[in-house]
């Protein structure tokens, strides 16, 4: 059996912030690499202002969203308008193998950290910018978060219900849709490296890459004109489709029914196999015309039980249905628990903590989530004396004239 992690040995630089960006290489350390993320105690990630936080202290070390996204990785804080810390850059980008950034295109170009300007200090260096709408055309020095490229793609226009105004999706959307192709894209970009010794530049522009979730709809909008629109539970190919009540206090429960067969083992376990033989539900169609009604009988049923039985008797009969879960459920869901889906660190400043683990399954490789997101600036000392070879005479004079800040 393999021991060592894929990506043992592959050096990663860093300027990720916000969630897209972090999230590509909180899964390289996942997998072995050595990520040094760059901060700077004057300009703090976003996230790190952002909750849950761990006991509900608001300080920069405890936001557990930033912890989870940052596991893993090694911490320097640099002051980026003294020359000597774009001097330290420099020489990691010399140190590392990948660069990845998720800046709007001004920033790194101002600092005068574009691919152009690496590729001088080392040519065969990998880099990927990562932003809302890519580094080039009319909107590429846009800036903003995921929730403004999910309304510029179209997502709030199909989330909803028709006669009310749009309702999600909740919160910076494509910011975890467009990691998973950001990845994926940096390891075309390692093979090629380790086949051809050449290195590349990598423009993701993460709205686009949340397009790909908005395949069928713009297709169908090229193909026939037809224009799509809010549904709210409805669905085109499902009859009944959505979410019911259940008892307790905000408890629903989701139920799909796409086959004949389907139904009429709903009907079944509901007590009620006269439903199947009402001429308002008896086909697909019929019931897509009738779904108020349809759904008013079916909640009739489900508010009488608890959202784990409903879910229990009608999966028993193959009936797609499971309960909707609250954040108390998916913290003891036995399916999570027995993937160890999340796993306890320990933070330097705020204890243990909880991160989720990797959301892939290598049976050789599996990915290894030892180590909390980094303190700023806690691992200074580790990263410009291990990885650069610094003396502790030249730290002690950056530390001195506030270039680690």
């Amino acid at each position: 059996m393999a021991t060592r992690l894929p990506l043992a040995g592959v050096k990663v630089l860093d300027f990720m912030w916000v969630l897209a960006g972090p999230g590509i290489t909180r899964a390289m350390a996942d997998y072995g690499a050595i990520v040094v993320r760059i901060e700077s105690v004057e300009r703090i990630d976003p996230t790190r202002t952002v909750g849950p936080f761990k006991n509900n202290n608001t300080g920069a070390e405890h936001s557990t969203l930033f912890g989870n996204n940052n596991a893993g990785k090694l911490g320097l804080s640099l002051d980026l308008k003294k020359p000597a810390a774009r001097a330290i850059v420099l020489d990691l980008v010399r140190w590392a193998d990948v660069v990845c950034e998720a800046f709007s295109p001004k920033a790194m170009r101002a600092w005068g950290f574009d691919y152009e300007s690496l590729r001088a200090v080392k040519p065969d260096i990998i880099m990927l910018s990562t932003c809302l709408m890519g580094q080039t055309g009319p909107l590429a020095r846009f800036a903003g978060f995921g929730n403004l490229a999910a309304a510029l793609c179209g997502f709030y226009n199909l989330v909803g219900w028709p006669d009310r105004t749009p309702s999600g999706p909740f919160s910076a959307y494509t910011d975890y849709i467009a990691p998973r192709f950001g990845l994926a894209a940096l390891m075309a970009a390692l093979i090629h490296h380790k086949r051809t010794g050449q290195g590349q530049y990598i423009d993701q522009a993460q709205a686009e890459s949340a397009l790909q979730f908005l395949t069928l709809p713009i297709i169908d909008t090229v193909g026939s004109g037809r224009k799509y629109s809010p549904i709210g539970n409805d669905d085109p190919e499902h009859a009944p489709h959505g979410i019911y009540p259940a008892a307790g206090d905000d408890r629903w429960v989701a139920i799909a029914c796409r086959i004949d067969e389907q139904w009429q083992a709903l009907c079944a376990a509901m007590d009620r196999p006269q439903l199947a033989e009402d001429p308002r539900f008896k086909t697909f169609s019929a019931r897509r015309r009738h779904r108020e009604e349809l759904d008013r009988a079916i909640g009739e049923w489900t508010r009488a039980r608890a959202p784990l039985e409903t879910e229990r008797i009608l999966q028993a009969r193959g009936v797609p249905a499971h309960t909707v879960a609250n954040t108390f459920d998916g913290n003891a869901d036995p399916q999570l628990l027995h993937r160890e889906h999340f796993v306890r660190v320990n933070h330097p400043v705020a204890g243990e903590t909880v991160v989720e683990n990797s959301r892939y399954r290598f049976s050789r490789t599996p990915a290894e989530v030892k180590r909390a997101a980094p303190a700023i600036g806690g691992d200074n000392q580790y990263v410009l004396e291990k990885l650069l070879g610094y003396s502790d005479d030249r730290i002690s004079d950056l530390v001195a004239n506030g270039v680690l800040g």
